[in-house]
């Protein structure tokens, strides 16, 4: 077995931490960075290449999407087609947060993004992951784990799983959250929970059925 050399890690809080990860991304790089839930990995999503990298670090199925990362609720223009009204009450409510909605996928976007014509979209609700969205663009992320493995909760788990399968580890400590986002799929007749997370679907339902939300 190849011995994998030790990817840099950088706190979060680091003069250079957004300029070095923000430059490894454009340059088709893979970074592993906090979240409000669990650490991340992820690629820019508009680099058909750089998507296919990360597959092959998670050990990801062809067969699976790989969600999207957004800086803010505007970008998911870039992303998908105009938002439903039920779309925007939820994003107003719960983005940014802990909930990937299932959106239809634009066809410019790169075809390995998804087996499928729809894409999860997430605004995270973690200040310094959002001001590094904001300078690259939105971000192809899954969370920094092999397939089959814990989700990793801190720069040393990353490590521990990865090693020297990416470019740049962002150090922000414990992850505050822990779990997994809740997914919900937006693209039927009624949106319907593909995985409870942190929301459950009474929270859902809660903001769905309030007139005044």
């Amino acid at each position: 077995m190849p011995i994998m050399s030790k990817p840099d890690t950088l706190p979060v809080n680091h003069p250079e931490a957004i300029h070095r990860a923000a430059t490894l991304i454009r340059s088709g790089g893979l970074i592993a960075f906090p979240t409000d839930t669990v650490y991340g990995i992820g690629v820019s999503a508009f680099q058909t290449d750089a998507v296919e990298r990360l597959y092959r670090v998670k050990g990801r199925s062809p067969k699976k999407a790989i969600p999207i990362l957004l800086g803010d609720t505007e970008i998911a223009e870039q992303i998908t087609t105009p938002l439903s009204p039920i779309v925007k009450k939820l994003t107003e409510k719960f983005w940014p947060g802990p909930l990937t909605l299932v959106l239809p996928l634009l066809s410019s976007l790169p075809e390995n993004l998804s087996p499928t014509p729809t894409i999860g979209l997430r605004v995270p609700d973690h200040e310094f992951t959002r001001e590094l969205l904001r300078q690259t663009g939105p971000l192809a992320a899954t969370s920094a784990n092999l397939s089959g493995e814990p989700s990793a909760l801190s720069a040393y788990e990353v490590q521990a799983q990865l090693g020297g399968r990416v470019d740049l580890i962002l150090d922000g400590g414990k992850s505050p959250g822990g779990l997994a986002s809740t997914v919900l799929n937006c693209t039927g007749e009624n949106p319907a929970v593909l995985r409870e997370g942190p929301l459950s679907w009474e929270d859902i339902q809660a903001v769905l059925i309030d007139p005044l939300s």
